[in-house]
């Protein structure tokens, strides 16, 4: 039985025939879809995130949405106004466990069964929308990445960004994690148990391969928005301490609302 305050709800948003849809717009389409999922992320993170969860763009025509606490009828609810702003249709598939991964896992398997939820608005999968929760977030920065733009041009330093994405990614998801690309130097990290441990590990890794220094902070909370808000703070602390130089610069720093 998943123990009640390790619980994950996360919600796999995907366009649905984007594929045949994209192929009516002619050849001269790449515009319009980079406009069209731009204003569809905008969205979709605007109506979850007013109900404390966080949205992750997952390759553009697919969103990982941290959603715990929510019930079906949320989902419904939020369904019902993308309709009325995206002439998209859209699939939910929500799943749950006590861990990242096994959420996704489970999301999957409700929406390959499938396990229909609600057929109208097509949302699969199995809820448990309890508030009583946690959910742990790591919210990673590039410590020296300014001094690199001195000697690297933007692109390089993008591939390089790149590179540390793809590390990231492999090295958590076999933690049972999942990594996103924030944009600029910053990633994000659903996780679960062993936080701070296996965030000191990649931090090795960083520095061995890449010559790369991270600082990490981690926040916990019932919801994704209030874990990223303890994250940050965290990391906003690592950088006071640096700042202010009256210690030395932890390169880890945790806070809960536990």
């Amino acid at each position: 039985r998943i123990g009640e305050n390790q619980m994950i709800q996360l919600t796999i948003i995907k366009i649905t025939e984007y594929g045949p849809w994209t192929l009516t717009l002619g050849s001269d389409r790449e515009h319009e879809l980079q406009m069209l999922q731009a204003h569809l992320y905008r969205e979709i993170q605007k109506l979850f995130s007013a109900k404390n969860c966080l949205v992750f763009s997952n390759r553009f025509d697919e969103f990982f949405v941290i959603t715990n606490g929510l019930t079906l009828a949320d989902h419904v609810e939020i369904q019902k106004q993308l309709q009325k702003v995206s002439s998209l249709k859209l699939s939910m598939s929500i799943g749950y466990a006590d861990n990242p991964y096994d959420a996704n896992l489970k999301a999957y398997e409700g929406k390959k069964t499938p396990v229909i939820l609600d057929k109208e608005h097509s949302i699969f999968g199995f809820v448990n929308g309890q508030t009583d929760q946690k959910v742990t977030i790591m919210h990673f920065d590039v410590e020296n990445i300014t001094s690199q733009r001195k000697v690297k041009s933007p692109y390089e330093i993008s591939s390089i960004i790149f590179g540390i994405y793809a590390r990231m990614s492999k090295f958590f998801l076999s933690k049972k994690s999942l990594s996103f690309f924030m944009g600029g130097d910053n990633f994000m990290v659903v996780t679960s148990d062993d936080a701070k441990q296996n965030a000191q590990e990649f931090l090795e890794i960083a520095k061995k391969e890449f010559d790369v220094t991270f600082n990490c902070g981690i926040g916990t909370g019932n919801s994704a928005r209030e874990a990223v808000k303890l994250a940050t703070k965290s990391l906003d602390t690592i950088r006071e301490i640096r700042d202010s130089k009256k210690e030395t610069k932890p390169e880890i720093y945790e806070l809960s609302c536990f």
